[in-house]
């Protein structure tokens, strides 16, 4: 479980490198064929993992419920973040993966709610919920990249 915990932060490095050093507007812009935005992935990937490994073991998530339900699964960019949540997204973007660990290997996760994913693999227990939340910000990075170029084209 380290090692996937180990890859999670290297990509949340990448994460918070392109979230603090894109310019504001970069960071807002949707290109013609995109639905979202750097920001938007960004925030989202932050959610996901909350609700994925804490929501799904009956755990308090460590995100407030108007992020949650701005950046969960099904939502679109409304408009641009203030300084003040940029800066919060990009404190959790590290200490959320920081808190995980701690409470893993403290045996908080006790209890875990089977859940079928959209793309259809089914988690079982936290640990594939911690797999399967490294694949998916695998994809969200990919996303973001091609964005990234997108936006300065």
């Amino acid at each position: 479980m380290e090692y996937l915990l180990d890859i999670t932060l290297q990509n949340r490095n990448i994460l918070y490198k392109l979230l603090t050093k894109t310019p504001r507007e970069k960071l807002f812009k949707i290109p013609e064929g995109f639905n979202n935005n750097i920001w938007w992935n960004i925030a989202h990937v932050v959610v996901t993992q909350q609700l994925l490994v804490y929501k799904m073991s009956n755990l308090q998530m460590r995100v407030d419920d108007e992020m949650v339900e701005a950046y969960r699964k099904g939502t679109f960019p409304k408009g641009e973040a203030s300084d003040e949540e940029i800066k919060k997204v990009a404190a959790l973007l590290l200490s959320t993966v920081e808190w995980l660990k701690e409470d893993y290997e403290n045996g908080l996760f006790k209890e875990f709610n089977k859940y079928t994913t959209s793309v259809n693999v089914t988690l079982s227990k936290v640990e594939d919920s911690i797999a399967f939340n490294t694949f998916h910000e695998g994809l969200h990075l990919g996303s973001i990249l091609a964005l990234k170029r997108a936006v300065e084209n």
